[in-house]
């Protein structure tokens, strides 16, 4: 009796062992059974806001399920990335992880809340864009080589950005180290603090994201001096790049990325990026980035994974150069 009951007792607790492991790590056919987060880490309306939002509503739509899209700006993307390396690694809480978040912030903050390798898994690459050089258009400077001259003999100038560690905050801090000029970096809350400040005349340029200042250049509020790609944008084509217009080697592109959790099951990672990789293909969800400047791209984990080592490394170097750190 006593041997039947000790391999019963042996048989319940393997049991529940599988079944807790079984709850832990639900397989990918039943990803998702709920709603889905995705974090933003910047205020809405920016690049990354715009991605989240088409991704979301296709996801939505495919899988019936509700995406709930999470905006959680301040330090520079921080504590939106912190909170998704913190949560539960099951695929229902991702982050749209940019290049400050996921390269920058790690050289240019003395100490991170999180690991910015360790604590994720990448899925997919999904858009990089250019940044733009912006003046508001009380500066008399009409080109880039005008505005470099400009800015040597005022010998003092201010930038705006969207948060220390941003791709739009390195993008000044590089201008500044290639130009020589004198600048201070005026960083904000967000993309949509600082726009009304250029706009009013109280900082003298930006280096924003292409899918958020092309619609002030185009209606005229903005005057456009230059993209920070090596080649100029399909959507804006008569704007030179910088390297072009006066700076050579200059480049400085955005990029936003998909992650989950560390730990998070791969059949579900693989699920989640099939679906982004069919989002990002479809013909109206890449016009529509097209159109806004942003490029579609779709990756595996292991583009993402090196992409995101080459893109330390080398912020690294701009940071330390710089002799930027975070406000």
């Amino acid at each position: 009796m006593f041997n039947k009951l000790t391999a019963s007792i042996a048989i319940a607790i393997i049991s529940l062992s599988l079944a807790a492991s079984a709850g832990a790590q639900p397989a990918a056919s039943e990803f998702p059974s709920k709603p889905i987060r995705i974090v933003v880490t910047f205020t809405s309306g920016g690049a990354p806001d715009i991605i989240a939002r088409l991704l979301g509503e296709r996801m939505s739509a495919d899988w019936g399920q509700a995406v709930i899209i999470d905006n959680k700006p301040g330090a520079g993307g921080n504590i939106g990335a912190d909170f998704v390396a913190k949560s539960a690694a099951d695929g229902y809480t991702l982050v749209v992880g940019t290049v400050g978040t996921h390269s920058i912030n790690g050289a240019l903050y003395a100490k991170l809340p999180y690991d910015m390798v360790k604590d994720f898994a990448p899925v997919s690459l999904l858009a990089t864009t250019p940044n733009v050089l912006v003046v508001h258009n009380s500066v008399p400077a009409k080109t880039l080589k005008d505005f470099i001259d400009l800015g040597k003999k005022e010998g003092k100038m201010s930038f705006a950005s969207s948060g220390p560690g941003t791709s739009i905050h390195v993008s000044g801090e590089l201008f500044k180290t290639m130009t020589g000029i004198d600048m201070t970096h005026i960083p904000y809350k967000g993309r949509a603090s600082a726009i009304p400040d250029l706009l009013g005349g109280r900082v003298t340029m930006m280096f924003d994201n292409m899918p958020s200042s092309l619609a002030l250049v185009r209606e005229g509020k903005l005057r456009a001096l230059g993209v920070t790609s090596l080649t100029r944008a399909a959507a804006a084509p008569d704007i030179p790049t910088i390297a072009e217009a006066g700076l050579p080697g200059f480049e400085a592109v955005s990029w936003f990325a998909l992650f989950a959790p560390a730990s998070t099951p791969k059949p579900v990672l693989d699920k989640l990026q099939a679906e982004v990789h069919k989002i990002l293909k479809s013909a109206d969800i890449s016009k529509r980035l097209l159109d806004l400047g942003l490029e579609p791209v779709g990756s595996s984990a292991e583009e993402l994974a090196a992409y995101q080592r080459s893109e330390i490394t080398k912020w690294a170097k701009v940071v330390k150069d710089s002799g930027a750190k975070a406000e």
